[in-house]
């Protein structure tokens, strides 16, 4: 699976451990992420991740910050991406088993390095479920033609 990783200033650390995790599992991963601690600002490398799923160059991708929260909301606003920050294994495996999620967003703050990493491992790991969940997912898809139209050049 190809993987895109980044995060803010806050996460680099933790960050470095997510991307050797999925290594380990024998993952294509890249590091968009911000280099030291440093402050930057997270909507930067939420669009590098974002972007790259949208354009279909990535299958997935994890982005980190202090809370999660930011990082998902930014990735959010590009087609395709569904971005959550979850916060423990349960709620890493339900993003994926019924919302399908594909960029899991994570808190530097609130997580330890072993608990992110079996959260990332596990939401790695989960299929989507489809069923009642893909008819669900085709009304988000339909809300995001609807609602989330291209700007066009004036």
């Amino acid at each position: 699976m190809r993987i895109a990783v980044a995060s803010d200033h806050r996460g680099v650390d933790l960050k470095r451990g997510v991307i050797s995790k999925l290594q380990g599992l024998g993952h294509d991963v890249t590091d968009d992420g911000a280099d030291g601690t440093d402050s930057v600002d997270y909507p930067d490398f939420a669009a590098i991740v974002a972007k790259k799923l949208s354009d279909g160059l990535i299958d997935r991708g994890v982005l980190i910050c202090g809370t999660g929260i930011g990082m998902a909301i930014a990735a959010n606003k590009y087609p395709g991406v569904r971005a959550a920050p979850c916060s423990d294994e349960v709620t890493a495996e339900i993003s994926r088993r019924h919302n399908d999620l594909n960029i899991l967003c994570m808190s530097a703050d609130l997580l330890s390095a072993r608990v992110a990493e079996r959260m990332v491992e596990v939401w790695i790991g989960t299929e989507f479920e489809g069923g009642r969940h893909a008819r669900r997912l085709d009304k988000v898809k339909s809300i995001e033609a609807t609602c989330c139209r291209p700007q066009t050049a004036e």
